[in-house]
């Protein structure tokens, strides 16, 4: 039970978690140390080290590490170990551009079907992620604003496309994070959101799929420099 309240402890929560939920804080936990750099690209990831330093054993970390590693994350290398995974410029660059496709497809698909409810969840992330970015909140501004693009891609009603756009953005994490680096990106990044939020509740198709589109291209251009 010390393993399982020392995480818990480390994520803010009001006391000891169930053992069934471990496995998806520690998945949470690390996936947020790639996000944020604390565990950056290349970084062979020891088992015994970092058990240590959250408090779990390894058979907990081991599990979390192949789950990250079946989101693309993390490489699983001969010899190596587990290591967080590398991707080229070229790599980037070609999944930014399926993911734009895919984005735009969506708006237009999600301005048909969504329900009105639907926007509404919407709009509610918006005004929350706008909340985080005043306050500064980097990592909680990011996981709302991916939340928010990944609710256009499920809104669009097709499931192909939602599980598409779903393995591109999970693996694109750290990426996109880094996208948002100096007050100049994070504002564009944010006024890009009003435009959509706003396209998305007009249910202007051609006007949300154009700046999606556009949104997924000046992504590139805020990370190329950095990848």
């Amino acid at each position: 039970m010390n393993e399982i309240t020392s995480l818990e402890r480390r994520e803010g929560g009001p006391g000891p978690i169930r053992r069934t939920a471990l496995h998806d804080t520690l998945v949470s936990h690390l996936r947020d140390m790639i996000i944020e750099g604390d565990l950056p690209p290349g970084t062979r990831l020891h088992e015994g080290q970092l058990g240590e330093q959250l408090g779990v054993s390894r058979t907990p970390l081991r599990e979390a590490i192949k789950y990250l590693a079946s989101e693309g994350l993390v490489e699983l290398v001969p010899s190596r170990g587990a290591v967080v995974k590398r991707f080229s410029a070229k790599d980037v660059r070609d999944m930014l551009t399926v993911l734009q496709s895919l984005e735009e497809l969506a708006g237009r698909l999600a301005c048909e079907a969504a329900s009105d409810a639907g926007i509404a969840e919407v709009r509610a992330l918006h005004d929350e992620m706008v909340r985080r970015y005043k306050a500064g909140d980097r990592l909680q501004y990011y996981k709302l604003n991916q939340q928010i693009h990944t609710a256009i891609a499920q809104l669009s009603g097709n499931a192909a496309l939602a599980d598409m756009h779903a393995m591109l953005q999970t693996r694109l994490k750290r990426i996109r994070f880094i996208g948002h680096e100096g007050p100049e990106k994070w504002a564009a990044a944010v006024a890009e959101h009003e435009e959509m939020i706003a396209a998305l509740e007009a249910r202007d198709k051609e006007r949300l799929s154009e700046v999606l589109g556009r949104h997924l291209m000046n992504a590139w251009e805020r990370v190329r420099d950095a990848v």
